[in-house]
């Protein structure tokens, strides 16, 4: 199938009837498209459809630049980054400029002078949407020559004058002309570099050092800050703040299950050769009900919030213990379960801060969260009339050991004279597969112990766990 030849000269384009769009024109052409043909822009971002979307489809027809406003974790990025979908697939641009001059209408000295000398023989290039976005992670030292320009001192050297537009070298900002610019943590920037991006936001151009020249910019500013920071009196200048059209507020999953589609759509994917993951719902919930008890605990920091990337992380943590497991016993079938929840230990402490005062209690306060979700979850999913013949086995000296380490079927031989406990357990998990079953098994104990029906000692030798009466 034959397909026309894109323009390679000015002439050839003016020949198209092509005119210049500005980029918020042409997101909000190509949103209103979208929204037309009902067809999901943001299908891997969950939650967001009735809160943030809204709104930002609206600072998108209302052509504003745009702060997202929240605390860590809540795919402030992803969007940012998503909105590329939202530009044409390729744009003509004057060839081998740095600032995606427009042919009909440069900015540059050098696009205007290509444009002047050539006219229509002008030589024309083609760039997709990957290259008209750009993103800086706002940091102390960032400086104005990183975000707007400089003047070049080897330019000057090779002899030409400071008097001379020629002599600037663009930051990313220019270089991201006719596209959108994505500036994350803004108020971690100082304060004088803050004062650069003003006459960016509202007057549209450029001011480099004393040059006389203005360069009138098309791009779509896009920044993220956390609220702590993003107030008068955090770190952010009051008439930067102002010249923001839209203010969008993201927030975490509201929802213990819409987190864990998330964390599992998210988590990396480890395939080992003869090992398959199977993740039962109740321990995605635990791992999930973890980061909500963590965002309402008054020891966690609410300041700096719990992550996402703390439930994704926690659910890739016990999945490889498992895997671990399997590997060394042997099994077809890496299972989770509750004894692999020590290994959430190292994903969780770096990602989230305890209100503890260097007190030491940091592992109390993650074993007590641990201890509320388990609890939660068991509550919500366990039929306790059916594990009367389980407590009373306990009543006359069963007792039962648990680790990460042990075998699958070490649980369903200490369980196996209970007769009723299989019903339970088919109900937590739709297999006979024996790490399931295990599983299953190890998930009552652990939630009989947390609703004070058993006690439990913990080895310190090997973290294995006994469960009696």
């Amino acid at each position: 199938m034959s397909t026309t030849p894109k323009p390679s000269t000015l002439g050839e384009l003016r020949e198209t009837g092509y005119a210049p769009v500005s980029v918020r024109e042409e997101m909000r052409r190509n949103l209103v498209t979208a929204l037309r043909e009902q067809r999901s822009l943001f299908p891997t971002i969950r939650g967001y459809d009735g809160t943030v979307l809204p709104q930002l489809y609206n600072a998108i027809l209302a052509g504003h630049d745009i702060i997202f406003l929240g605390e860590r974790g809540q795919a402030k990025t992803r969007l940012a980054r998503d909105l590329v979908q939202l530009l044409d697939p390729e744009i003509p641009i004057v060839a081998s400029s740095e600032v995606n001059d427009d042919p009909l209408a440069p900015i540059s000295a050098m696009g205007r002078q290509v444009v002047a000398e050539f006219g229509d023989d002008t030589p024309i290039a083609w760039i997709g949407r990957d290259r008209r976005f750009s993103e800086k992670l706002a940091t102390p030292d960032t400086t104005v020559a990183d975000l707007i320009g400089e003047v070049d001192p080897i330019k000057v050297a090779e002899g030409r004058y400071l008097s001379n537009e020629d002599v600037i070298s663009f930051g990313l900002i220019p270089r991201t002309h006719r596209g959108i610019f994505n500036l994350n943590e803004l108020p971690d920037l100082a304060e004088r570099i803050q004062v650069g991006l003003l006459n960016i936001l509202e007057e549209r151009d450029i001011q480099i050092r004393g040059f006389q020249v203005r360069i009138p910019l098309d791009v779509m500013m896009i920044a993220s800050a956390n609220p702590e920071d993003y107030t008068n009196r955090g770190r952010i200048i009051t008439p930067l703040k102002d010249r923001f059209g839209s203010q969008i507020r993201t927030h975490y999953p509201d929802s213990v299950s819409l987190e864990g589609e998330i964390a599992e759509q998210e988590r990396t994917k480890v395939d080992l050769p003869d090992i398959e993951v199977l993740v039962p719902a109740f321990m995605r919930e635990i791992i999930t009900e973890m980061s909500h008890h963590a965002r309402r605990s008054p020891d966690v920091s609410q300041r700096s919030g719990v992550s996402v990337r703390t439930t994704i992380a926690n659910l890739e943590a016990v999945i490889a213990n498992a895997q671990r497991r399997s590997i060394l016993q042997r099994e077809t079938h890496a299972v989770p379960r509750i004894s692999d929840l020590a290994a959430t230990y190292p994903s969780t402490m770096g990602k989230i801060e305890f209100e503890t005062y260097g007190e030491g209690r940091d592992e109390q306060v993650l074993d007590r969260i641990i201890g509320d979700a388990v609890r939660k979850v068991f509550v919500r999913s366990v039929d306790p009339s059916g594990l009367e013949s389980l407590l009373t086995a306990f009543e006359n000296g069963l007792s039962v050991s648990a680790s990460d380490s042990a075998d699958a079927f070490s649980y369903i031989h200490q369980v196996s004279a209970v007769d009723d406990l299989s019903s339970t357990v088919d109900a937590l998990v739709d297999t006979k597969e024996p790490a399931s079953i295990a599983s299953a098994i190890e998930f009552v104990l652990e939630g009989l112990h947390q609703t004070r029906k058993l006690s439990r000692k913990r080895s310190r030798d090997n973290g294995a766990m006994r469960y009696a009466r």
